[in-house]
């Protein structure tokens, strides 16, 4: 059941002579753990109906609706089906996949169960979402001391009690402890021990590192970088010149540097996705049609967050081709599309510019959220994406 793997010295590039000096990295070795429920909606429709297991099965909205996937098994991601995609479209590709509503209340308590056993490892527990977690167990003497331990107990523990699989990966930092528990996903854990941190990150895309997402890879991909290792070459101040203030953090991440707390039961105040394009965008019409696709994108991260009940406002930011930025909002229960290109009009009044980002979220009212059992969600986010993100601000590249 568990699929442990370390890091091979052998099969990657040598530890890179210029890392900086220990000043610059904290100086106790911490032990972070990244736990993800592998396709939580859909393991806990599965564990409820076992005969739905061999089967495309997503959680979503009804097609006739312009309903969105919430999330699918395996079986379904074999064909193509993916998060935030049409259910419409979803069907296309797989015109045998079954799409259950979402059963908010039974994943909410799944959570709960899930959230308790992981404190009882540690009070450091960092909800990203109702399915994934940041855990420091750097000062926990449980397991002999050892987060590899402690991370298998615990995934253990959540398929004997709650019946669904977690992956997770253990690092020094939340940066590579995420893309650990990618690596053997479903159902994996993989560890990279502090040794190891170095040439491990050497060797990983650039597109890997959080905040990196279309625009900057690309941008990147032009300057010959394609790797940790190849970005590495390339110094602090020419960073900077190149990226702005970001060009400090792909310096870091490079490096394996990630010196980010769990912060533990941090409330997340919005839900939101935002989208950089390549080419700025001209028109009234062109940016309409960009939200109206931003806003399927972000029911799908509502329901994921079961966050629903708890809207009350909805809003609409722009950074014009100047870098200026606005935001319109208004007094709102629910996303909707027409309302969302009203606010951008709006907004389009402000300046007469081209148009760099758009973006489109939601402000929660913490109290509903709490009452609902409301976990935080896309932390700076964008932990749950980090190939999705750009520049470090939480923003979607254009397709």
């Amino acid at each position: 059941m568990y699929s442990v793997g370390t890091v091979n010295p052998t099969i990657i590039p040598p530890a890179d002579p210029r890392v900086p000096p220990p000043g610059d990295a904290p100086s106790r070795v911490r032990k972070i753990i990244h736990c993800d429920c592998d396709c939580f909606y859909a393991s806990v429709e599965m564990r409820d109906d076992p005969s739905l297991r061999n089967r495309p099965l997503a959680v979503g909205g009804r097609p006739d609706q312009r309903g969105v996937i919430a999330t699918c098994n395996y079986e379904a991601r074999r064909y193509g089906v993916h998060s935030a995609m049409s259910s419409a479209l979803a069907m296309r590709k797989c015109p045998d996949l079954l799409i259950l509503p979402s059963a908010m209340d039974k994943y909410r308590a799944a959570s709960r169960q899930i959230m308790a056993i992981y404190r009882d490892y540690t009070r450091d527990v960092e909800p990203l979402s109702l399915d994934e977690a940041y855990l420091d167990v750097s000062g926990s003497e449980l397991c002999q001391g050892s987060a590899t331990l402690i991370a298998r107990e615990i995934r253990r523990r959540v398929y004997d009690t709650v019946g669904v699989t977690v992956s997770a990966g253990v690092a020094p930092n939340k940066f590579i402890a995420k893309i650990a528990s990618d690596w053997n996903k479903p159902d994996g854990l993989f560890v990279v021990r502090p040794h190891e941190v170095d040439a491990f990150v050497a060797a990983l895309p650039v597109r890997k590192l959080h905040g990196v997402g279309q625009v900057t890879a690309t941008r990147l991909d032009r300057l010959g970088i394609q790797t940790c290792a190849q970005l590495r070459d390339w110094s602090l101040i020419d960073l900077h010149r190149e990226f702005g203030a970001f060009g400090r953090r792909l310096y870091q991440l490079a490096r394996g540097i990630d010196e980010r707390p769990v912060q533990a039961d941090q409330e997340r105040k919005s839900v939101s996705v935002e989208t950089t394009y390549v080419t700025d965008l001209t028109t009234l019409e062109q940016c309409a049609d960009e939200i109206r696709r931003l806003v399927v994108q972000l029911d799908a991260r509502i329901a994921r967050a079961g966050a629903a009940r708890a809207i009350r406002k909805l809003y609409v930011k722009i950074r014009f081709a100047d870098f200026q930025r606005t935001t319109v909002e208004c007094v709102a229960d629910a996303t909707n599309a027409q309302t969302a290109v009203t606010l951008l009009a709006k907004g389009l009044q402000r300046r007469a510019q081209a148009v760099r980002l758009l973006g489109v979220g939601v402000r929660i009212d913490e109290d509903t959220a709490e009452r609902h059992g409301q976990f935080s969600l896309f932390d700076d986010e964008a932990d749950r994406n980090t190939d999705n993100t750009d520049e470090a601000g939480g923003e979607t590249p254009a397709p």
